[in-house]
This record gives C-alpha cells, sequence and structure tokens, in this order.
C-alpha cells in the first residue's frame, strides 16, 4: 500500500494591535493583510489559511475572542472521520528592541505585567491557569522550532529560537492557545517580529509567507 496522503497544515493567525510604547504594531498590519498577500503571491501546496485575526493587546481582554476562534475551529472532516484535521495556531507578536525574529519554545503560567495593558490591567505573579498549578509551570510547543529556525535562516532570515515569551500580553496568549491547542489535538506557536523600522514591510510578509510555506515540515 502506497503511504497516506496527510491533509493540508490549516494554519489560523492573530496579531495585536497597539500597545505601551508601540502605536503602530507590525503584527495588526501583518496579519490584516495576509489573506491578500497570499493570493497574490501565492503558497505551495500543504497550507491552507484560515482565519486572520487581530487582538486587542491586553491579558483578560484578549481571551473572550482568542477562545471565539479557537472554538469556532474546532470542527472534523463530514465524510472521513478517520482523518483528522492538522491545525497550527500561529500568534504574532512585537518586539519593540529586537531586530531579528525569534521563535517563542514555550509560555509560562506565570503574569507579571511590567506596565498595564491597553485594557489598564497589570497583574504581578498571577497564575493564568490556576488549576495548572505552579506558577514556573511551562507549556512547550510540539512543533519543532529548531528545525523551523533552521529552513527559515536558509532563505535568508535573521531567526532566533527563544525561551522566554516575557511575562506580558503575549506570554499570556501564548499559554492560553498552547493549553487549547494540547486538549484539542491541535498545534500553537507564537513568533516575535521586529518594529517595520528595523525590518521592512515587505521584508517581514515575505518572511511570513516563508514561514507558512515551512509549517508542513515541522508539524
Amino acid at each position: 500500500m502506497g503511504s497516506e496522503v496527510q491533509p493540508d497544515v490549516k494554519v489560523h493567525v492573530t496579531g495585536f494591535k497597539k500597545f505601551h510604547g508601540v502605536a503602530d504594531n507590525p503584527t495588526e498590519t501583518i496579519v490584516s493583510n495576509l489573506k491578500g498577500f497570499i493570493q497574490r503571491r501565492g503558497i505551495s501546496s500543504g497550507i491552507t489559511l484560515g482565519s486572520c485575526t487581530i487582538l486587542e493587546a491586553a491579558g483578560d481582554g484578549a481571551l473572550p475572542k482568542l477562545y471565539q476562534i479557537m472554538e469556532s475551529a474546532v470542527s472534523k472532516p463530514l465524510f472521513d472521520s478517520s482523518v483528522d484535521e492538522r491545525v497550527i495556531w500561529l500568534h504574532f507578536g512585537a518586539d519593540g528592541g529586537a531586530s531579528e525574529f525569534a521563535i517563542e519554545r514555550q509560555a509560562v503560567n506565570e503574569a507579571t505585567f511590567l506596565c498595564p495593558d491597553e485594557l489598564g490591567w497589570q497583574p504581578q505573579c498571577l497564575l493564568i491557569v490556576p488549576e495548572d498549578g505552579e506558577i514556573s509551570r511551562k507549556r512547550v510547543t510540539s512543533c519543532s522550532v529548531d528545525m523551523l529556525a533552521k529552513l527559515l535562516r536558509k532563505k535568508g532570515y535573521d531567526v532566533d529560537v527563544s525561551n522566554d515569551a516575557d511575562r506580558f500580553v503575549c506570554n499570556f496568549v501564548y499559554y492560553h492557545s498552547l493549553r487549547f491547542a494540547e486538549q484539542k489535538g491541535h498545534k500553537s506557536l507564537f513568533v516575535h517580529v521586529p518594529l517595520f523600522s528595523r525590518i521592512d514591510e515587505d521584508t517581514q510578509m515575505e518572511f511570513v509567507a516563508s514561514l507558512l510555506e515551512a509549517l508542513p515540515y515541522i508539524y
């Protein structure tokens, strides 16, 4: 018998609105323009682009919309229950001080915001998910981040693998997404991008397209 044909990886993407110190969040532009960019550019087979959503740069304030889109994406094929969907939740956040792209390996069960989020919330040493136990609890993506970084470096991009997504909104959202993905048999990944003043918009859009094309290889 021949090998089974794997279904496309369906990728749902999120970015953020403005946040403290960053009035123009590059991820809002990237995610808002992504579908049109991919339609014009094209993308290799193996990828289906799903929802593209902009979240408030807030902790609890982002969760209702985040869970709404995640729950709405939970489905099974109608005609072949033996085929599992391959889903990745791909989140983008901006790092105002970065000059390269960073793939985040993990998130920590701690919310300690150095400044208030965009809805005025500023938790300190708070458990993100209390039922998960300790504040030091980590959730690690099941995507092969080292291989992904290697593939993107071959394309000419400056990419690092990070083990610390900070304790602000990005870590908060990533932790919830990783937990949901594990429960549903999906995968979750978070990527920090620089400001457009460091890496221009055209280059960042091409980076995201290259990242999408690499995802089937690291699922």
